[in-house]
């Protein structure tokens, strides 16, 4: 049995969990990370709302041939993209106290 005032009471929290992880998906635009590769050569710059905001190319990659380049893009890239991955879950975490892995019957 549920004690008086309960159902309202998980309503509410709800509610302002709710409202928390909408404020935290605002807030993953401003959660800057970076990727780079060959030693700096390319850098990337992303948001963890998985969007890539910049890419620096150094100049002298530009002289290597151009599958190296496109490689070197590429991991860069992949490497912004899982640590953009890595602080949207650890930001999230923060608004559901790590509970959103979990398997809870009922709620899932």
């Amino acid at each position: 049995m549920m004690p008086k005032g309960g159902m309202g009471n998980l309503l509410k929290q709800a509610q302002r969990m709710q409202k928390e992880m909408e404020k935290a998906q605002e807030e993953l635009a401003s959660i800057e990370v970076e990727g780079s590769a060959g030693g700096g050569m390319v850098y990337v710059r992303a948001n963890a709302k998985m969007q890539i905001l910049s890419i620096k190319i150094e100049p002298d990659v530009l002289e290597d041939d151009v599958d190296m380049v496109e490689d070197l893009v590429l991991a860069a890239v992949n490497q912004a993209l899982a640590n953009a991955q890595e602080a949207a879950s650890s930001r999230m975490a923060q608004v559901t106290g790590g509970m959103a892995g979990l398997n809870i019957p009922g709620l899932g």
